[in-house]
């Protein structure tokens, strides 16, 4: 009988060992003021493109997994970097069929900020059982995830869920060594009006359209722009762990990713669409969920994606059932104006 609960703390474990050795390598940058030695280009790939500091937790990364997980049982470990497509079976030999989890792993979300040292980055793991190929984020039963901190910051906090229990979470701090509960409460605000509301837009290329997207949204539910006032605020975190964790903190009230939706538009001006979330940004959003936030597709509908490194996917987060009430209906209007749903 497997048991999901068993592979809980092995997983913990590893991303407490990933978290050191990345720490290890951005305090040494830091110290011979080589930071920019970090953000090396290691690998172009279609999926994503790998910095020299991603190297330093993929490195880690099986070798963990193979040692501490894959002895309770055999799996399928996914992550962007490994070779045959991004996965490999654990332990090695074992037939793919024979695997009894697939573990979809980001070693490190939010590479881009960690890397100047100017914002945390995050661990994500989520874990299902092994349904082949048509396993997906919605067969997820176990998500964790871990803050890699900036060198200057001492506190960083671990969150973790198993489907169908409580959300845990520890806030570590890294001068004395203690791990103290952390209690986790989304927004209980029922309207956008003076919080932070995100359309993602980190990257040059659909900035146009997603910023349009954006102010239409909120003109729809909060009215023209007074003078001398500010309606909301918004928050470009580069890490989709990052985004999950400030809906779940409370800082933050709704966050749309909407990248994948302006591949058509941009095709008709002759641009490509740049870097997109992947399920491996998004597999901890069972968190969230456990702590009443509302993670959806943009139409509304199931948020799900194959446990693979390779799809684009869009989500849409709301801190509650009243942001959603709220939010929606003027989303949907201004998505079918632009003509991205």
């Amino acid at each position: 009988m497997h048991r999901i609960q068993d592979l809980v703390e092995p997983i913990r474990d590893i991303h407490a060992q990933m978290c050191d050795a990345v720490l290890a390598t951005t305090e040494a940058a830091t110290a011979a003021s080589a930071v920019a030695d970090l953000s090396r280009v290691a690998h172009d790939g279609a999926g994503d493109t790998i910095y020299a500091i991603d190297r330093v937790s993929e490195e880690a990364l099986v070798r963990a997994f193979e040692e501490r997980v894959a002895r309770i049982a055999p799996v399928v470990l996914i992550a962007e970097g490994l070779p045959d497509g991004g996965q490999v079976v654990l332990p090695r030999g074992t037939p793919e069929a024979d695997a009894v989890w697939r573990i979809l792993v980001d070693p490190i979300d939010g590479t881009r900020g960690l890397m100047y040292q100017k914002r945390s980055a995050w661990i994500l793991t989520g874990v299902a059982p092994n349904r082949g190929d048509a396993t997906s984020l919605s067969d997820i039963v176990f998500a964790v995830q871990t803050e890699v901190p900036l060198v200057k910051q001492h506190l960083a906090d671990q969150i973790w869920a198993v489907r169908g229990e409580a959300v845990h979470a520890e806030r570590f701090n890294r001068v004395t060594g203690e791990h103290a509960a952390l209690a986790l409460t989304a927004s209980s605000a029922t309207s956008i009006a003076h919080g932070f509301v995100t359309v993602a837009r980190f990257f040059p290329g659909a900035r146009e359209i997603l910023a349009a997207v954006d102010d239409e949204m909120v003109a729809e539910i909060l009215g023209p722009v007074q003078a001398g006032k500010a309606q909301c605020f918004e928050d470009q975190y580069i890490s989709t762990g990052g985004q999950l964790y400030e809906l779940m903190m409370g800082h933050d009230r709704f966050v749309a990713d909407l990248r994948p939706l302006t591949e058509k538009l941009l095709a008709e001006q002759g641009k490509t669409l740049g870097l997109c979330c992947h399920p491996y940004d998004i597999c901890t959003m069972l968190i969230a969920e456990a702590l009443g936030i509302v993670v959806t597709a943009p139409d509304g509908g199931v948020l799900d994606a194959p446990l693979s490194v390779d799809p684009d996917v869009a989500w849409v987060g709301y801190a509650n059932a009243a942001i959603r009430e709220q939010v929606e209906p003027a989303l949907r209007t201004v998505l079918l104006r632009h003509r991205l749903l």
